[in-house]
């Protein structure tokens, strides 16, 4: 009996290892070769967001996913005769989640920044976007000098947050050295700053824009711009993935010259997005 149970616990661990040992070599390859054929044999490529990200790619009440980075992925796709199965990850963890092989790409209002771009590959820049300072015009904040011993909030692993960490002398000293506060989501954020627990918030432009135009009343919120830089939207892939980048710019391109792009822009932004593939000759 004592021999049959020693059997079965080897048997277990021996498994176990392998199993995690698979999942290391699977994240391993997937980091390291051209996966383009793997996604075409598959029929669909995995993309990652955060769904609570307005208007990028949000769930509606009925559940329904929707957004402009859902409109856009599944055009550039559709070019290849691929679908698109989005999964929701952990924003702080995008990077991981990719080069683990759990995801294809990263699709989701993301920044182009010099850290992001030593463990990503980005494809071509398909929006421009700003990071703005959000408050309740009852606050009576009118410019990111006036958060002086107030508290501030932003994303854990945004642009914003890192933003605030890089130009210190843009907006940091300027609170008493005070730390922001953090959330998953922007969605919190905005539960804290309407319940007067933060007094402003940095966040993206496009988010911001949305976000006020579809409350009940708008003008209860001020969006104010910086001087933080102009920032780029580019899809996060692998390094090793070359021929999916040179699908996706390709898609981007075509869809920028057949009129598909600027109709996903007008949808989600009217007047007001700027993409740069739109510019080009």
């Amino acid at each position: 009996m004592k021999k049959r149970l020693w059997l079965s616990l080897l048997v277990l661990i021996t498994l176990g290892g392998l199993l995690s040992g698979c999942g290391v070599t699977v994240g391993e390859r997937a980091n390291n070769v051209d996966n383009w054929h793997r996604i075409e044999k598959r029929g669909y490529a995995i993309v990652g967001l955060d769904d609570t990200f307005v208007p990028m790619g949000f769930r509606e009440k009925s559940g329904r996913l929707v957004g402009y980075d859902v409109d856009l992925a599944r055009a550039v796709f559709k070019l290849y005769g691929l679908k698109v199965s989005f999964q929701t990850i952990d924003w702080s963890m995008n990077a991981t989640e990719l080069n683990n092989g759990t995801i294809d790409a990263i699709w989701n209002g993301y920044s182009k920044t010099p850290e992001r771009e030593k463990v990503v590959a980005f494809s071509d820049t398909y929006l421009q976007n700003d990071q703005t300072l959000v408050s309740l015009r009852k606050n009576n904040i009118t410019s990111f000098r006036q958060m002086a011993g107030k508290t501030l909030g932003a994303q854990t692993g945004s642009s914003g947050a890192n933003d605030i960490s890089a130009y210190p002398k843009l907006l940091k000293n300027r609170i008493k050295g005070q730390s922001p506060v953090l959330y998953d989501s922007f969605t919190n954020a905005f539960i804290d700053l309407n319940a007067n627990r933060i007094q402003g918030m940095i966040i993206d432009s496009t988010y911001a824009g949305y976000y006020v135009k579809h409350q009940k009343n708008p003008a209860a919120y001020r969006i104010i711009n910086g001087q933080f830089p102009k920032e780029e939207f580019g899809v996060g892939l692998r390094k090793s993935d070359h021929t999916l980048k040179a699908k996706i710019n390709a898609g981007l391109k075509t869809l920028a010259q057949n009129g598909t792009l600027a109709k996903i822009n007008h949808k989600w932004f009217g007047n007001a997005a700027d993409s740069p593939l739109l510019h080009q000759k």
